[in-house]
């Protein structure tokens, strides 16, 4: 992907060489820097900068580092990449880009390597807002923890340090004089992004840029100028002089997790973020990492704003001390944090726990339900539980043209969903020869086509973004327990039961988990709303308030089967028998079916 058209480029001139700049959005807006890494150019943020200045109206500057992409080469080469000189360049970009105002300062691989030196040492302090970290660490910090563990040896420690080491074999392998050049100029250059496609899963397109080669091969000195000095001699000063945010990739391929769990003795005021994805995240998670950028930069400078005018860092003491209240209740939050959450049904029941559940957890999360003003409920109160961005969208999933329109509209305006969760559902009880056509149709238009709309457009959307997802599906324990009573509500959830099987079977090549949820009886109000067929007003009315008193004698709370979806999708969960009679209506359907089906001669509350 190439820059939009909006972009401004200019140059910059530091240490005898010119930096390629490009800046996006308002400069009167908060400065955010983006240093990309190794053997990248700025075009790996091509799809987060344009995030952060179309979407977050933030100022966004790019720039391509010393010997890579548009910008300069130093000669000689060895000694021309230094943390110093790399940091002088850092300062000239600034100066350049926002004389007036310190930076939000965001790095990558090498880029968040040499932006831990710039955020740690002293003739910076004042430039630097914050500073976003991904899959690079401070090669200080790396070398205390790798002497830490060779002073007190210990099997666990032992353990990290082989790990880490078998992850860095490209490290040792970049030293070899001449090699590392002579294969990004032949073959590995070449098959370079096509190795990205398969192993990273990173999207084709106009990234890496054409002079890769020349790029890798100039970056290698990166390592040359920097690794084996530092990792001798760790500065013991490396203190970071503003707030840190930590992303990190769970499944990066050459930085272990274990790196940073002592950050905290460095970094007085940090912030820790996971995302399941591999090391290239700017190119696989560009809404995630631009929404997590964004919630960064407003809270520093919510932060620096208060204590301009005085009055600020007491009541942030007091808002930080919320936060970390709503961070523990919310015992997934390092799972869902940012995550982008869309529930259907989400105006009540265990749709809005749902909600409430991922908001608690961090997550992003859009309310969809066919009452405008239910939907509005649940995203304002999931904005004051925790969630960094809630959203209302009144849509009837039975509406197929409905469901695109929203799933257009959620893509360009959000990104693709990293969690669908199919709740909404009618109930309807009656005999099968009392359900008539119109009755079928309706029930299964919400319930199983709903279901069906949901899956196959934002199914498809995770599918062809390639980096995962979860879809959970609300079934019923209806769904294998059979009833006279519910012929076509039972049908309707054992068609979700199967498609969610079906789905799961398919999907799980593309690392998309499927679960479908199978509760029994919960205290919501689709006892209030469901039909009764073959009666006439008033007992259809008596019967409803009939079955809401059974729900409400139950008293089983939608709150915890929101908390096993979020189980589900966090253990990748198949089928998910909530409460206890779904849990013995299941083993009576596997061992003993016909005392199953002898109980389904007798009606239940619906």
């Amino acid at each position: 992907m190439t820059l939009p058209q909006g972009a401004r480029e200019r140059r910059v001139r530091t240490g005898g060489i010119d930096l390629c700049v490009v800046e996006l959005g308002d400069p009167g807006r908060p400065t955010v820097v983006l240093v990309h890494g190794y053997p990248d150019s700025k075009e790996v943020w091509c799809e987060v900068a344009t995030r952060l200045a179309d979407r977050h109206q933030l100022h966004v500057v790019l720039y391509d580092v010393r010997g890579h992409g548009r910008s300069g080469t130093p000669k000689p080469l060895r000694g021309g990449f230094t943390l110093e000189k790399l940091t002088d360049d850092f300062l000239a970009v600034a100066d350049a880009v926002s004389p007036d105002r310190p930076v939000h300062l965001v790095g990558h691989d090498w880029g968040s390597v040499q932006a831990w030196e710039f955020v740690t040492v002293r003739r910076t302090e004042g430039r630097i807002a914050s500073f976003t970290s991904m899959s690079g660490p401070s090669l200080d910090h790396f070398g205390h923890w790798i002497d830490k563990r060779l002073k007190r040896p210990t099997p666990r420690r032992v353990g990290q340090l082989l790990g880490q080491g078998a992850k860095s074999w490209y490290v040792y392998l970049l030293h070899t004089p001449a090699l590392p050049e002579l294969a990004w100029r032949g073959p590995l250059g070449k098959r370079w992004p096509g190795i990205l496609r398969r192993l990273e899963k990173v999207p084709a397109g106009a990234y890496p840029t054409p002079s890769l080669p020349s790029d890798a091969a100039h970056g290698a000195w990166l390592y040359r100028d920097n690794v084996r000095s530092r990792l001798r001699s760790p500065r013991p000063d490396a203190y970071a002089h503003a707030p840190v945010q930590l992303i990190t990739p769970l499944e990066d391929r050459f930085l272990s997790e274990r790196l940073y769990d002592e950050l905290e003795e460095w970094v007085p005021r940090l912030t820790r973020r996971t995302l399941a994805a591999g090391h290239w995240v700017p190119r696989t998670r560009p809404d995630q990492v631009a929404s997590w950028i964004d919630d960064f930069v407003t809270s520093v400078e919510q932060e620096r704003a208060g204590e301009a005018t005085g009055q600020g860092r007491g009541q942030d003491r007091e808002q930080d001390r919320g936060s970390v209240r709503t961070a523990a209740a919310g015992r997934y939050a390092e799972r869902f944090g940012g995550r982008l959450v869309l529930v259907t049904g989400a105006g009540s029941g265990i749709g809005r726990a749902t909600a409430f559940a991922f908001a608690e957890a961090g997550a992003r999360v859009i309310a969809v339900d066919r009452d405008a003003e239910a939907a509005a409920r649940t995203a304002e109160l999931s904005r004051l539980i925790g969630a960094p961005g809630a959203w209302a969208e009144t849509v009837d999933v039975s509406d197929e043209q409905a469901m695109e329109k929203l799933a257009a509209k959620v893509q360009t305006e959000h990104g693709v969903l990293d969690v669908l969760v199919n709740n909404a559902g009618i109930g309807l009880s009656g005999s099968f020869f009392d359900t008539t056509s119109d009755d079928w149709r309706r029930v299964l238009d919400v319930n199983l086509w709903g279901v069906i709309h949901g899956c196959r457009l934002f199914g498809r959307q995770m599918a062809e973004r390639g980096q995962g997802g979860h879809i959970v599906n609300t079934a019923s324990a209806a769904a294998y327990q059979p009833s006279k009573a519910l012929p076509a509500y039972s049908t309707s959830k054992a068609a979700v039961l199967m498609l969610s099987e079906c789905l799961r079977a398919e999907l799980a090549g593309r690392g998309i988990g499927v679960s479908a949820i199978c509760p029994g009886l919960v205290k919501t109000n689709i006892t209030d709303t469901a039909t009764f067929v073959g009666v006439d007003a008033e007992e259809e009315r008596r019967r409803q308030k009939r079955s809401t008193h059974a729900y409400g004698l139950r008293n089983y709370p939608p709150e915890k089967v929101a908390d096993a979806i979020l189980r589900a999708v966090l253990l990748d969960e198949a089928v998910v028998r909530v409460t206890p009679e779904a849990k013995v209506s299941y083993a009576l359907s596997r061992f003993l079916p016909r005392a199953l089906r002898a109980l389904a001669r007798v009606g239940p509350p619906l």
